[in-house]
C-alpha cells in the first residue's frame, strides 16, 4: 500500500516544493489558477508576478503550478512547418438521379 499510494504522492510533493524554492526573478510561470506571469521578486513566502506591462500582483509560493521558462533560457525556435498539401478531392461521389 505504501509503495502504491503514499510514496508517489510524497515524491510529487517534494518535486513541487523544489520547483517553488528554485524560483528566481525573470522566470515565466503559471499559477494553479491558470494565470501566466513573470516573476519580478520574491519575499519570504510571496512571489511578485508581472502579469501585464506595469501590472504586478503577489501570490503565495504554493500557488505556483509550474515554470514555463527559466530566466536566461533561450526560447527554442519552432521548426519550419512543413508545407500544407492541398486537400484531396473527396472520395464520395454524387449518386442522385438527375431529372
Amino acid at each position: 500500500m505504501y509503495f502504491v499510494m503514499i510514496r508517489p504522492q510524497q515524491k510529487r510533493r517534494r518535486e513541487a516544493a523544489d520547483m517553488q524554492n528554485s524560483l528566481a526573478p525573470g522566470d515565466e510561470i503559471v499559477t494553479i489558477g491558470g494565470l501566466h506571469g513573470i516573476v519580478t521578486g520574491i519575499v519570504d513566502d510571496q512571489v511578485a508576478l508581472e502579469i501585464a506591462p506595469g501590472v504586478e500582483v503577489r501570490f503565495a509560493r504554493p500557488a505556483i503550478a509550474r515554470v514555463v521558462q527559466k530566466a536566461g533560457e533561450a526560447i527554442p525556435e519552432p521548426d519550419e512547418a512543413p508545407p500544407v498539401a492541398d486537400e484531396p478531392e473527396s472520395p464520395v461521389t454524387e449518386t442522385r438521379k438527375q431529372d
